[in-house]
């Protein structure tokens, strides 16, 4: 394996050697562009829905009950708030459940006891009930939400993008990100839909004038 692997690189070393290297300020970022749709949350909320998540218009100043009804509603017990949450959210949780996390050192076996994951997000896509996110403050590592059964996502409406070009223009190429579009789910040999083999079985998506 060693041997072929080198063999691999080599050629790849060969290849490219003398070309110049393309930061990724030069590469072109001009993509297509149609008119957005009427009502952009509107649109992003149905397809989102079209994923078998739920989702949820939570109005202004409603977001921390809606955050707590959605845990209790999948009886959680044990959820797991990112560093970077708003305060506000953690004190709610920690007043409701028996034990809030934040993430920080946990690993595979300590998420596998979480009920629940609630998290930020950095874009949603509306032509396509897709979430983004960046791991960055509130959204937590990507490990967070892929091995807690249950991902609350907090979605901001001035977050949600028309498409994808439009998604891609809002976004840090230098980033980790994460691209979710409903929960976990994949078709057995007899196409069967399976959910919740590669990721969060349930997505619950909260969508806000305001995610603070």
């Amino acid at each position: 394996m060693s041997a072929a692997r080198e063999a691999i690189l080599g050629r790849v070393r060969s290849a490219i050697a003398g070309t110049e290297r393309t930061s990724l300020a030069d590469v072109p970022r001009h993509y297509r562009e149609h008119r957005p749709a009427d009502d952009l949350v509107g649109l992003f909320c149905e397809r989102v829905a079209d994923y078998r998540a739920t989702v949820d218009r939570v109005a202004p100043g409603g977001l921390t009950a809606a955050i707590t009804a959605a845990a209790r509603g999948v009886g959680a017990r044990r959820v797991l708030a990112p560093a970077g949450v708003p305060q506000e959210w953690c004190e709610a949780l920690r007043a409701e459940f028996d034990q809030v996390e934040d993430g920080v050192g946990i690993d595979t076996a300590g998420l596998e006891q979480v009920d629940a994951v609630i998290t930020t997000a950095v874009v949603g896509i509306a032509s396509t009930g897709t979430i983004v996110l960046d791991h960055g403050p509130g959204q937590g590592h990507r490990a967070v939400t892929l091995v807690p059964d249950v991902h609350i996502c907090v979605v901001s409406e001035s977050q949600v993008a028309d498409d994808v070009p439009d998604a891609v223009r809002r976004l840090d190429p230098t980033r980790p990100m994460t691209f979710i579009s409903g929960p976990s789910a994949t078709s057995d040999i007899e196409l069967k839909r399976v959910e919740g083999v590669h990721g969060p079985r349930t997505l619950h998506v909260l969508v806000t004038p305001d995610a603070t």
